[in-house]
């Protein structure tokens, strides 16, 4: 596979109400394979929703540079989809008008509108394509999200603990379908989440924050049994060495910088 994101020393500064300069990140550097499913987990506040937003390009670095497939990362493109913890849907629009926003942006819906549809029918919300937000369940809600953001196709789906909010059943019905179609659709995913279980049963790579200033501490690959049995020993050997580093870096004092 080939580096499809990169993220190369990457700082991102801002100001609190004193005028004061607060480090979200601090020289961050990561490459992303195409096609990979990472996940980023880390204390509160340490940078990994800052870090989705920059690949995103809903925000921009202080210092270094972000790429994909080669382009650097200056403004949002429908080529990287984003999904917020909560679902954000338009109240007066339907399901399937919701699903079809993508589209109806890019002036590209007459012709494609059988993807709308084929998205419904695939995350399960055949039936109620002409139900309106406030019918939905938060897991129904969630999956038109999903929807909107993958109607595009894009390269890269960015997903901002998208299953947050979710009781533990739903979340687990999501998370397989998220892995159905991750595989189906060959997306490169980037996901912040604080579950450790829920990164382990997702991704391929884990990559570790230290507490602000953000800094990438250690990368974990993945590499247990391919039905991710969240009682299967590997599982729970690799939950517990995730955990004890957490532990450890929340423990760790951090580094103070000014600008």
């Amino acid at each position: 596979m080939s580096v499809l994101i990169e993220v190369k020393n990457v700082t991102r500064v801002y100001r609190d109400t004193g005028g004061n300069p607060v480090y979200a990140l601090k020289d961050v550097s990561l490459d992303i394979e195409e096609g990979e499913f990472i996940s980023i987990i880390g204390p509160s506040g340490c940078g990994k929703t800052t870090l989705l937003r920059l690949i995103a390009g809903l925000d921009i670095p202080e210092e270094g540079s972000l790429f994909v497939d080669g382009k650097e990362i200056t403004e949002p493109s429908y080529e990287r989809g984003y999904i917020f913890q909560q679902p954000a849907l338009f109240p007066w629009a339907t399901v399937y008008d919701n699903a079809a926003l993508g589209l109806k942006a890019r002036k590209i819906f007459p012709e494609n509108k059988e993807k709308v549809q084929g998205f419904i029918r695939m995350i399960g919300l055949e039936g109620f394509e002409k139900a309106y937000p406030h019918e939905l369940s938060g897991g129904m809600a969630q999956r038109v999200a999903i929807i909107r953001s993958l109607i595009n196709e894009p390269k890269v789906l960015l997903l901002d603990e998208p299953l947050g909010a979710l009781d533990a059943f739903k979340r687990m019905e999501l998370q397989e379908q998220l892995t159905g179609i991750w595989k189906k659709t060959g997306a490169t995913m980037v996901m912040v989440t604080h579950d450790v279980d829920e990164a382990i049963a997702l991704s391929e790579r884990i990559v570790i924050m230290t507490p602000r200033p953000g800094r990438i501490i250690n990368i974990v690959t993945v590499d247990i049994n391919p039905g991710r049995n969240r009682n299967n020993d590997d599982f729970i050997s690799l939950r517990k060495k995730i955990l004890e580093e957490l532990h450890l870096v929340i423990s760790r004092p951090q580094p103070e910088y000014n600008i």
